[in-house]
């Protein structure tokens, strides 16, 4: 059966970050995610997921100045030394957090830039290298260019080429079904091919990414076929809930372990 995180970033906003946890631990989930844990002390968040009996599927590294609309460093060529320390900073985070999956962001450069390129792949192979160090994976998102116009990865071939080049079993992808969607579409034939090469899932409705019973996909199907294809990972709950975030789990309550 497939096992939810819910991502605090994007649902129960009606709580403060610090309260989001117990708000996901009272509507059954076991496991949540997020992108960015700095703004507050790793041991703080730490406590919340022992306090509420979770686990922390996933992070984000820094993502460079995001206010300013930054989004990732990886492939940014000249900004190896801020990434290196992005990657110390977030490692530095895992270690207390527990995750062992941490999503490096490429950045928005463009796609056919050779420099962008060889730059991706060798801050890459730092993370995976330096994460190794410490047992956790890391993984890379293919994202849609409508919701981030200019981001430098995008699509699911691109994403797994890059993780077979380097060449390490740390370093994975992290397929979002509503980014794979928008894109490219054809989703149960690309889980289908790419699924042992996958490190994390994600879902959201498509196209308005609410709940996963909302709108083009047949999610029931999906979650289905991740079962038979054999992946045990957690699955990020990344949407924009329509509404308050426990009244619209009505789509989760077969697979949570308390009511919702």
């Amino acid at each position: 059966m497939p096992k939810f995180a819910a991502n605090l970033t994007m649902m129960y906003q009606e709580h403060a970050f610090l309260d989001r946890f117990a708000a996901a631990a009272r509507d059954g989930f076991r496991a949540v995610e997020f992108l960015f844990p700095y703004d507050h002390p790793a041991e703080r968040i730490k406590a919340a997921l022992t306090d509420h009996g979770l686990t922390l599927a996933l992070c984000n590294a820094p993502p460079g100045d995001w206010q300013a609309g930054e989004r990732g460093l990886a492939a940014l060529p000249g900004r190896e030394h801020e990434f290196q320390q992005s990657i110390a900073k977030a490692l530095a985070y895992v270690t207390v957090l527990g995750n062992q999956r941490l999503h490096v962001m490429a950045g928005l450069a463009p796609s056919q830039d050779p420099l962008a390129h060889s730059t991706y792949r060798q801050n890459l192979t730092y993370a995976a290298r330096e994460a190794a160090r410490v047992g956790v994976t890391v993984v890379i998102e293919p994202i849609n260019t409508r919701d981030m116009p200019g981001y430098f990865l995008n699509r699911q071939a691109d994403a797994h080429a890059v993780c077979e080049e380097i060449g390490v079993p740390n370093l994975m992808v992290q397929m979002d079904l509503y980014h794979c969607q928008i894109v490219e579409g054809d989703l149960a034939i690309k889980l289908k091919a790419y699924a042992r090469s996958v490190g994390h899932i994600q879902v959201a409705g498509v196209p308005d990414r609410h709940e996963p019973d909302d709108g083009d996909l047949n999610y029931a199907y999906l979650f289905q076929l991740i079962d038979e294809l054999g992946y045990s990972g957690w699955i990020g709950c990344e949407y924009r809930p329509r509404g308050q975030t426990s009244a619209g789990l009505a789509w989760a309550r077969p697979y949570l372990r308390g009511p919702c």
